[in-house]
């Protein structure tokens, strides 16, 4: 297969997939986060009070934390295209229904219920990564789909404020409502769409040539059994190896810090721009996510062309601890944006190099239920994060401490991040040479994957 180009047939994969895989993570975060600009009119239509918002926010990552095991276990075995087009369906009419809440009760059970449909989907596509992008090419891949989060939020901002401002009563039902069920929809026709455009894997990609699926689907089992063979981690072992603990952690950090942001960005923004317009508040809100996506894709780029990676991590995170430190002191309001604009930055930016630690190391249902594993009891951080602000409306009538308190998060992330330990041999830049143990038909056109898995080896398979 000395003939395939292989940046041909990455470049030829990554035009395939990540544009769609970008777009349903742009109406993931549009639907998870949807409910902070919501809330500049819900709270006052429900009664509801800051606390209990902050609490039904952060409900949504106490059934996220339950389900992400078994559904990216469900995930490997079913394939992506179904599991992630089910997940799709389930959570936007969820969030739809988000628009016919009646009180607090009402609210806490539809978050819940919302982390039970969405638990997955993000550990699934960084899973579903590792089926069609070399380990050195990840990080890239990877930021190309996060920077999904950051659009979301350009796009959300301006357009969530306005439907607050002109949907407003139409219909008999209040600009929330309206947020809620337009925001809601396009995750349902993506979900049915995503069952007919995904392909599970490399071999099944019938827009690859079959000299492109070979050489592809080699290269990926090959680096598979290089990882299984370096490393040799089951599903159980996984979850006792002191590294993923330490990822854990360090996710924590950056879960805290984003989530906090999501939830709680257009109401940072209006208590620092009194008097203005839904829209103006949203047009403002769009500022950090605009760094963040330049920042991000940098980021990224840099960390797979030099290989490195928990610099990478600890760097962006003492930017983003910096950033809402400035956030919480800075004098005017101009200066507190500019803040919540580096923080974002710095946050957005741990990510990709984040999610290639555990790719390189963890293979087979040790990288599905790992990889969950990570975002789920790191993603605990997302009720840790709204929280923080809660807590500190309620004892000083301000965000202030909340603001100081999350930078001091991230400095702690930033030191988590610089205790992991990273080989970069884990990430070969060229395709291993081939295993005399290998049988002949590995090495042909035809095979492009590896045999299944026997019954003694059938839990450290997908």
């Amino acid at each position: 297969m000395s003939d395939v180009d292989s940046r041909a047939v990455l470049a030829k994969v990554t035009r395939r997939l990540i544009p769609f895989l970008f777009l349903l993570y742009v109406v993931n975060i549009l639907d998870r986060v949807n409910v902070g600009f919501a809330r500049l009119r819900m709270l006052d239509d429900l009664g509801m009070s800051e606390q209990a918002y902050a609490l039904g926010a952060g409900l949504f990552y106490v059934s996220y934390f339950l389900f992400e095991v078994p559904s990216n276990l469900i995930l490997c075995r079913m394939g992506a295209r179904r599991w992630i087009g089910r997940i799709m369906i389930s959570w936007g009419l969820i969030s739809a229904g988000m628009a016919f809440v009646t009180g607090p009760w009402s609210f806490y059970a539809l978050r819940l219920l919302l982390g039970v449909a969405e638990a997955g989907f993000f550990p699934g596509i960084i899973l579903y990564l590792t089926y069609w992008f070399p380990a050195r090419q990840r990080a890239r891949a990877v930021s190309c789909f996060m920077t999904g989060s950051p659009i979301a939020g350009i796009i959300s901002m301006p357009v969530s404020g306005a439907i607050l401002d002109y949907l407003h009563s139409a219909g008999g039902l209040a600009g929330w409502q309206w947020l809620f069920i337009i925001e809601g929809a396009p995750a349902v026709i993506l979900g049915i769409i995503a069952l007919y455009y995904l392909t599970d894997r490399p071999e099944q990609a019938s827009w690859l040539d079959a000299e492109e699926r070979g050489w592809l689907a080699r290269r990926m089992v090959d680096e598979e059994l290089q990882r299984g063979r370096r490393h040799g981690l089951g599903m159980l072992r996984a979850l006792t190896e002191p590294r993923l603990w330490l990822l854990i952690m360090l996710y924590f950090t950056v879960a805290a810090g984003s989530n906090a942001m999501g939830f709680y960005l257009p109401k940072l923004v209006a208590t620092r721009f009194p008097g203005e317009t839904n829209l103006t508040i949203g047009l403002l809100s769009a500022i950090p996510s605009s760094c963040a996506i330049v920042a991000m894709v940098l980021v990224g780029a840099h960390s797979d062309r030099t290989g490195e990676r928990r610099w990478h991590v600890g760097l962006s995170a003492f930017v983003a601890g910096a950033g809402w430190a400035l956030s919480a002191w800075a004098p005017t309001p101009v200066g507190s944006l500019a803040g919540l604009a580096v923080a974002h930055a710095g946050m957005m930016s741990m990510l990709a190099p984040f999610w290639s630690l555990p790719t390189a190391y963890l293979s087979g249902t040790a990288a599905a239920g790992g990889i969950a594993f990570i975002n789920s009891v790191g993603n605990l951080g997302g009720f840790a994060g709204p929280n923080i602000f809660g807590v500190s409306e309620k004892l000083t009538g301000g965000f202030g401490a909340g603001l100081t308190t999350l930078a001091c998060v991230m400095f702690a992330g930033s030191m988590l991040a610089l205790c992991v330990r990273h080989d970069p041999a884990s990430e070969p830049v060229e395709m291993p040479e081939a295993e005399p143990a290998l049988e002949p038909a590995a090495r042909s056109p035809e095979l492009i994957r590896p045999a299944e898995p026997t019954r003694e080896r059938i839990t450290d398979s997908c």
